[in-house]
């Protein structure tokens, strides 16, 4: 008899970020997220490597899910990643994970578009550090 997959709040916010990334690729084929000129939320352009690195790290983390550890892995070095990315995009209007900064540099676009692009990066990111980074315990069981 096989013992079922035990989730801990490790595994389940690598799940959920799995399906988050893997929703942000998906709204680039998704006339209603894209505005007439292309853009999602009429915030920013997504093109085919963008798609690729949000499906590749969907892919991580759902993998992670596989056990604690990959779980709390994933979520600590995903988590900083995409909030540094985040801070990045704050204040520069591009990011390092889709090399962004080198090829298109720092974007003249306004403070709030560059805000308002950023934050999934900076949410995801905050999530994943904040869970990543918690206490790691084992999940008590009640007598």
């Amino acid at each position: 008899m096989t013992m079922p997959l035990q989730m801990d709040r490790y595994r389940i916010a690598a799940l959920l970020l799995g399906a988050a990334l893997l929703f942000a690729a998906a709204t680039d084929y998704i006339p209603a997220f894209m505005d007439s000129e292309g853009r999602v939320f009429g915030l920013f352009h997504l093109d085919i490597y963008k798609d690729a690195l949000h499906v590749a790290s969907g892919l991580w983390a759902l993998a992670a899910a596989y056990s604690r550890r990959t779980a709390v892995f994933f979520l600590r070095v995903f988590g900083t990643l995409y909030f540094l990315d985040g801070v990045m995009g704050a204040f520069t209007g591009s990011g390092y994970l889709d090399l962004s900064i080198f090829i298109d540099g720092v974007r003249s676009v306004s403070a709030i578009v560059k805000i308002l692009s950023s934050l999934p990066h900076l949410g995801l990111g905050a999530f994943g550090i904040a869970v990543g980074w918690s206490p790691w315990r084992r999940d008590r069981v009640a007598a």
